[in-house]
């Protein structure tokens, strides 16, 4: 069965997910693209292509275009747009247990450091689970996050987060990259969340 069929068989339909998919028909539901640039972020262009702030040496290229054509390639690393009731209710249902969407011992899966602290994947304290980067030290990360916080995002400028001993989801959702990814922005909003 093609993705997009797959996700809206197995996970759109039963969580009731309307505005997401891998690509929409409405240019009026999605924001501007924009990009750090000084001196003021700049409107996005299909073909830009930017380095990833944490060093890793390689770049990004965007094509905010793909998310109207509905034969683009459908990426699941990179390639769905979403409204922000939609994106809560999946990181909720991930914080949850699944919500039957995974197995128990799948979503179990998800939540255990499958590389731990020294593949620092979000920073120092940051490993990799099946679902995203995983918290296993909160102390060395310098975050008021508990242990087990799942965290992700993508280069477009969103970034969520889901702390199961606070019993929390935190979506932040921007329009530029890559600022609301990995910029200040969402350092503030956890510490905002945390009342620090």
């Amino acid at each position: 069965m093609p993705l997009p069929q797959l996700f809206e068989r197995w996970v759109g339909q039963p969580l009731g997910l309307g505005n997401t998919g891998f690509y929409t028909q409405d240019a009026d539901n999605l924001a501007t693209a924009y990009y750090d640039s000084e001196p003021q972020p700049a409107v996005m262009y299909d073909g830009l292509r930017q380095t990833l702030p944490e060093g890793v040496g390689f770049a990004a290229e965007f094509a905010p275009s793909r998310a109207l054509d509905c034969d683009a390639y459908p990426s699941a690393g990179a390639g769905m747009v979403g409204d922000a009731d939609d994106v809560l209710r999946l990181v909720e249902t991930l914080r949850s247990g699944c919500d039957g969407i995974l197995q128990p011992e799948t979503a179990a899966l998800m939540r255990q450091p499958h590389v731990g602290a020294q593949a620092e994947t979000q920073g120092p304290g940051w490993g990799f689970g099946f679902g995203g980067a995983l918290l296993v030290d909160a102390e060395l990360a310098a975050t008021p996050q508990n242990n087990g916080t799942l965290q992700w995002g993508g280069v477009y400028g969103h970034t969520w987060f889901y702390d199961p001993v606070a019993q929390m989801s935190v979506i932040v959702l921007t329009n530029t990259a890559f600022e609301g990814l990995s910029g200040l922005y969402p350092v503030q909003i956890r510490d905002a969340v945390y009342g620090q």
